[in-house]
């Protein structure tokens, strides 16, 4: 079982349970996401597994999971990191927010995502059972083609970019 924080609407820790029956029930939940910039203020994106039990093959921020039982909040994002995309570096916390989308498979995404930022330069070694390709791109160039091709993308990382104001040009 793997069993993943549950909060309520003030995004305390009220009990934990299993990561699938969270994402069939639309439980209310805790998660991470992370942006990694390089020097050229690009965005580092992950083309999601298509073996992900939802969203497969789409693209979307750097990192993304969710708080499992018994784990330290920033130990473990930093590690999500390292297992997802191969590399590491300080991550600064930047806004939340809690969302609710369905999906077509049934499966629910109800989550309090808390977006963090790193910076970072280098040739990601991305995990295979976790994401099928990366790029670097320009937050223009990727808000252009997130406009022209929405179905590209999850739905929580067009949420991080219309959200907030730190994706302005």
């Amino acid at each position: 079982m793997n069993l993943i924080a549950l909060v309520n609407n003030n995004d305390e820790i009220v009990g934990y349970e299993d990561k699938l029956k969270v994402h069939q029930d639309g439980l209310l939940h805790r998660a991470f996401s992370i942006i990694v910039f390089n020097i050229n203020n690009e965005i580092l994106l992950q083309k999601r597994a298509s073996t992900k039990y939802h969203s497969p093959g789409l693209w979307t921020n750097t990192c993304c999971s969710h708080l499992p039982k018994n784990q330290r909040f920033y130990v473990y994002m930093r590690n999500r990191l390292k297992d997802e995309m191969g590399l590491d570096c300080e991550l600064e916390f930047k806004f939340k927010f809690t969302y609710k989308a369905e999906f077509p498979n049934g499966l629910i995404e109800h989550e309090t995502d808390h977006v963090y930022f790193g910076y970072w330069n280098g040739t990601p070694e991305i995990n295979p059972e976790e994401a099928d390709d990366y790029k670097w791109i320009s937050i223009k160039d990727l808000k252009k083609d997130m406009n022209i091709n929405p179905e590209n993308y999850t739905y929580w990382f067009k949420e991080i970019l219309k959200e907030n104001d730190y994706f302005a040009f």
